[in-house]
This record gives structure tokens, sequence and C-alpha cells, in this order.
């Protein structure tokens, strides 16, 4: 039975689609066969497929509206040992027919109030249809307190939330760029040391 991560967070620009892809990338490279749903409107995901290379190792994308979710997934499931869900970026229907259908939500955060507001109401639809849903830092900027508070708030709240952060780093964007995941294009790079980490750290929690 295929492991389906689904990747949601009601406010825009926190790198939702930038996480689902080196995700799926990071994991591919180490033997899983990964099947990508886009299912965020704006197919950004769809239009990074569409710039990887040919020699990259193979990735299923499929762009689906979320009314068909059900069906993409019993069939993607036959094939694929984990499944990757880019779902769209706010609350409501389509939010939590992605998240139902999900055995662990990661909700990308940047180190912000607004962000970590934006994050408990996912958090809150992850737990009504009884989602394991877990916070993942994302964007954090490299020196600087805003890290040590957000994380304090996140703890005060008592919020679920990966030890693995991601790093506001240049190469997840060349990466995208390049339809590459940034383990793939620089593999010996602190972003691909804390994308590792971070998919080590999921790997304890799913089948």
């Amino acid at each position: 039975m295929a492991t389906v991560i689904t990747v949601a967070q009601q406010k825009g620009g926190t790198g939702k689609t930038t996480l689902a892809v080196n995700l799926g990338a990071a994991l591919a490279a180490m033997g899983r066969k990964v099947a990508l749903i886009d299912a965020d409107p704006q197919a950004s995901l769809t239009r990074w497929a569409a710039l990887r290379p040919a020699n990259a190792v193979p990735l299923t994308v499929a762009e689906i509206a979320v009314w068909r979710l059900a069906a993409e997934l019993e069939r993607l499931r036959r094939d694929h040992g984990i499944i990757v869900i880019d779902s769209p970026p706010r609350i409501d229907t389509d939010a939590r027919v992605a998240i139902r259908a999900a055995n662990l939500v990661l909700i990308p955060v940047q180190p912000s109030p607004p962000d970590l507001w934006a994050a408990e109401g996912t958090m809150a639809l992850a737990a009504a249809e009884r989602r394991d849903g877990r916070i993942v830092l994302n964007r954090v900027p490299i020196a600087g307190r805003l890290r040590a508070v957000v994380e304090a708030d996140i703890a005060a709240r008592k919020l679920p939330r990966l030890a693995a952060t991601l790093g506001n780093r240049t190469g997840f964007a060349l990466a995208f760029a390049e339809g590459l995941g940034v383990t793939e294009y620089a593999p010996r790079s602190a972003a691909a040391g804390e994308m590792a980490a971070l998919v080590d750290e999921l790997q304890e929690l799913t089948p």
C-alpha cells in the first residue's frame, strides 16, 4: 500500500510546491517509486515537471482536479510506493479531500507570525480528518532571532512539527528552475543536506 503525503497550507508563498517536488525527487533518488499529484490550480508542479531533464530519475506526475483525486490515487497506488499531493492553497472542500487522502500532512511555514497563524487552520483541518499533521519550518533565515521566536511560538501553541528545517537558500530556487530537486542539482550543498535530514525524519513517521 502506497504512503500518501499531502503538502497543504492555506497561505500562499510558503514554499508548498517547492517542498513537494524536493520531497518527491529525494525519495525517487533513493529508489522509491514516486508519484507527484498536482492538485493546485496554479499548476507550478506541472510546469516544474516539464523542465525536468530526460536523464533525471523518473517520477510520475499527474495534474488533476481534486474531484478526481480518489480515482487517481487508486490508479497510482498500484505501481507506486510514495504519492505526494500538492494541494490547493486554501481551506475548503478541495483541501479537505486532499488532506483526507493522506497518511501524513506536511504544512510548510515560513518563520513569520502570519504564516504560523495560517498554519493553525490547516492543522485544525488535518485534526478534524484525523490525520497526522506536522509543521515544516521553511525558508528559514540563516541568521537572526526570528527563527527562535517562531519556534518558541510553535512550542507554546503545542503544534507538532518536524525537527528538520529548510533554510532560505538559493539552491532550492535554482534547482526548481531546472526541473530538479536540490538533492539532484547540488547534492553536496547545505540545502541538499537539509532536505536529506527531512526525508530521514519522514521515513521514521511513515510506513
